[in-house]
């Protein structure tokens, strides 16, 4: 409701000259076609959100004929949930049903109005199933096809059809997670952004951003720079170098080192290496394999955080193992800077992890022969 309106109500009960916050509103399905993005970190309850808006679509559902005329477009009824997730989050809240909509503090069922699918063509196949469908909830949507955004704006417009996105914006390296976020973002009618509390033990500020983090032999080692962009794992804690651990952190206590090295070292090297002269990438990836003190990407870390109050934490980032293969991931996937002989031919040369190679290019949705080539 208006502020003036608001502040006159209160008024009218008996409160004092106050600061009037704006009211946290049932859902509204009258409005067709909006796009809606929920963003914020990992744990900024953009899924609990989306669990709320279904409770009020149930609500909204008890209401008589003259609500329906305002919630529909033909069959369509944006009453109508029905909650989208990626398969490749199926290792998340393994311990609930199958039909929950789940998140960090608890879960409703959805029943058969809950989804798993891999890609925008199989989102075709449920809207086709659900003709009463008028209101999607799709979590997040940066782990989709960029198809997605332009299918979501044809049934917006066409049809009315309501979407609300719990989704991750910026990634773990405070970039925009990738182009179909960036897309949404150009798409989406309304944003609701989220916070939550810092989760660093010495802060209670808001956090903005999403950490990622590493717990080797039980201490913290920020995920570098040019770590694999999504990794696919579940929301307990976890140890070693393959399954990072999140958090929700702000500025202050945000660290992702290894950015400059990234820009200034690893790219050049890779682009050295398209040119023919492999040697020194070669020899810099076996450095970051089997002596990580001699890298220059040591060096690197050294030379920036020397003196840093948290010089410790930052390079502590060096204590993770399969560096090299992160490294050579993101020149291959991400930056698109060696051909697929050369990085086949360098995990041979070099002994790289090819299992944790595979399955991790494979959740960032690129397939290589290298399944063929190394595993065999």
């Amino acid at each position: 409701m208006p502020n003036k309106f608001k502040e006159d109500f209160l008024k009218s009960l008996g409160f004092p000259i106050l600061e009037i916050h704006d009211t946290f509103s049932h859902y509204d399905f009258t409005r067709p076609g909006r796009r809606v993005l929920l963003i914020g970190p990992m744990g900024s309850g953009k899924t609990e959100y989306a669990a709320r808006v279904w409770r009020d679509a149930n609500i909204a559902k008890s209401k008589g004929e003259d609500v329906k005329n305002i919630t529909s477009f033909g069959d369509t009824d944006r009453r109508n949930v029905f909650f989208i997730r990626n398969k490749i989050d199926s290792v998340r809240f393994t311990e609930y049903p199958d039909d929950a909509l789940a998140f960090r503090s608890g879960y409703i069922r959805c029943g058969n109005n809950i989804a798993r699918i891999s890609n925008s063509f199989d989102f075709d196949e449920v809207v086709k199933e659900n003709p009463t469908v008028g209101t999607y909830i799709i979590d997040e949507a940066g782990f989709f096809d960029e198809r997605l955004a332009y299918v979501v704006r044809n049934l917006s417009v066409q049809r009315g059809i309501m979407f609300i996105f719990p989704t991750l914006i910026l990634n773990f390296r405070r970039d925009i997670f990738n182009s179909t976020a960036r897309l949404m973002l150009d798409m989406a009618t309304d944003v609701i952004p989220l916070t939550a509390y810092c989760e660093h033990n010495s802060c209670i500020n808001d956090a903005f951003y999403t950490y990622r983090y590493y717990n080797i032999d039980g201490v913290e080692s920020p995920a570098l720079y040019f770590d694999p962009l999504i990794v696919v794992g579940g929301d307990k804690q976890k140890t070693g170098s393959v399954s990072p651990n999140y958090q929700a952190r702000c500025d202050e206590h945000h660290f992702l080192p290894g950015k400059e090295y990234t820009f200034f070292t690893l790219k050049p090297l890779a682009q050295e290496a398209s040119t023919g002269n492999i040697k020194p990438l070669r020899n810099e990836l076996s450095f970051l394999k089997s002596n990580i003190n001699k890298s220059l990407l040591c060096s690197s870390l050294q030379g920036r955080y020397k003196g840093n109050r948290n010089e410790d934490v930052y390079l502590a980032s060096l204590k993770q193992s399969l560096i090299a293969e992160k490294a050579l991931m993101y020149l291959f996937n991400e930056q698109n800077l060696i051909s697929e002989d050369l990085l086949i031919s360098l995990v041979k040369d070099l002994r790289l992890d090819s299992s944790y190679m595979i399955k991790t290019l494979s959740d960032n949705n690129r397939y290589v022969s290298l399944t063929q080539e190394l595993l065999f």
